[in-house]
């Protein structure tokens, strides 16, 4: 389990919990409780959107607390004073081309092709998206899989929330109170959500095309700004998918649970006798 302790993220975290929190209390207290009192609909409610929450805060505290694919420091200091001639002589394992291994100055130690350097959490990740405050973590090859289903129950939160207050103005319940209090705080927490659930929505939605989008074309972030292309650009979208979301079936890709396909695609330790 990793944490980083980062300010901007900490408080990243505090405001997405405090916004679902919010959401959970405003639909069950205010919406479902209030406008669809003792209905089977009412039941049908409560019991899916906080399934919705459940696994959104799932598949988020993964992504938060997953190690994301740090790469290893050596056990001992490495030697790279002779990098160019044992880079010649000496091409680094798993992959036949050496010159896709590159060295981490930072953490003085090699690191596998398609990782990079992140300054917030001081390691370099393997296959690096990004770091994002959201989960206070980088979005890397072992947790993209749970960010990107924190990313779709989040929209889908958004939506689901905006849809039952929209629900409840277009056929408002006829046998409710008529507390005018009661009604002018349904009304004032309403539109409040409103305007969370459709800010959030559109940010998250944003998001997930990018990092869909980065998937199919086997492309991160940090290789897009570099403008390196794609490292294997004939391979299936499928293939590119289950890369991602495990060899499970296609169904199963949206629960939160661990992958199958966590081993990484690449060696850790590559060209041991630099050690001394």
């Amino acid at each position: 389990m990793v944490f980083i302790r980062d300010p901007c993220g900490i408080a990243c975290l505090v405001v997405t919990y405090g916004a679902v929190l919010y959401a959970d209390y405003v639909v069950i207290r205010w919406i479902i409780l209030t406008t669809m009192p003792g209905s089977l609909w009412m039941s049908f409610h409560v019991v899916l959107f906080n399934t919705v929450v459940f696994l959104l805060a799932m598949s988020h505290s993964k992504a938060v607390f997953s190690d994301p694919g740090t790469v290893p420091l050596p056990a001992n200091r490495l030697d790279f004073s002779d990098l160019h001639t044992t880079n010649k002589n000496n091409p680094a394992p798993g992959n036949g081309h050496s010159s896709e291994w590159t060295v981490c100055t930072r953490c003085e130690t090699y690191r596998p092709p398609r990782a990079h350097h992140c300054r917030i959490c001081k390691r370099c990740i393997r296959r690096m998206d990004h770091h994002c405050p959201w989960i206070n973590n980088c979005v890397g090859e072992r947790n993209q899989k749970y960010f990107l289903q924190f990313l779709i129950y989040v929209a889908l939160l958004s939506l689901y929330s905006i849809a039952l207050i929209v629900g409840s103005w277009v056929w408002p319940c006829e046998e409710c109170s008529q507390n005018v209090i009661e009604t002018q705080l349904r009304m004032i927490h309403s539109v409040i959500l409103m305007l969370v659930s459709a800010l959030f929505g559109l940010f998250v939605t944003a998001i997930m095309v990018d990092q869909l989008h980065a998937i199919l074309y086997d492309e991160t972030a940090v290789e897009a700004i570099q403008q390196k292309g794609a490292y294997r650009p004939n391979r299936r979208k499928y293939q590119l998918l289950a890369d991602v979301f495990g060899r499970g079936h296609p169904a199963l890709w949206l629960l939160p649970c661990t992958s199958l396909n966590h081993a990484s695609r690449y060696h850790d330790t590559p060209l041991l006798s630099h050690e001394v």
